[in-house]
């Protein structure tokens, strides 16, 4: 299986057998989008007529989930991605001034990559490392106690192609 940093290309046909797959799963819709997303990095605009053709839902239904959960995605994210987590435990501990420091130095606001490519910037709301917040990951990579200035460095080491 392809982890986060390596997606598939899209294929139709790839995409059809990952759609099959999860198809027999109970309430199908959410794991189906959830599997596409793990193969292709997003969830194409071309998958889908698919999904909806296989869970024999309308692509309004398909698309309605698509755009309501805030971790899927319908465009392909940045070579880099970084998550700010935006949780309680991390805002009480200077999770708020991150976040701010983040969208404003990335030029970004959460949700959005980069016109190049090579960045996405993304709000979650807990990375489960609540005891040493604010905390990051840079590439999966998780990071606590993180200050403006090292999510810089470690922003710029990623996209410099160094690991962070």
């Amino acid at each position: 299986m392809l982890n986060d940093e390596q997606h598939a290309p899209w294929s139709h046909e790839v995409a059809l057998r990952t759609v099959e797959a999860a198809a027999g799963q109970r309430g199908p819709l959410l794991p189906t989008l959830l599997a596409l997303q793990a193969r292709f990095g997003y969830v194409d605009a071309r998958a889908v007529p698919l999904v909806a053709a296989a869970l024999n839902l309308s692509r309004a239904d398909v698309y309605g989930v698509l755009t309501f959960y805030p971790d899927l995605r319908s465009t392909p994210p940045g070579a880099v991605r970084v998550q700010v987590c935006r949780g309680e435990a991390c805002q009480s501990v200077g999770g708020r001034a991150l976040a701010d420091h983040a969208t404003s130095h990335l030029r970004l606001d959460f949700g959005q990559s980069a016109p190049d490519g090579s960045l996405t910037l993304d709000g979650v709301f807990c990375l489960g490392n609540c005891a040493l917040g604010p905390a990051v990951t840079v590439n999966g990579q998780l990071h606590g106690r993180v200050q403006a200035a090292q999510l810089d460095a470690m922003v710029r080491d990623s996209t410099r192609g160094d690991r962070a």
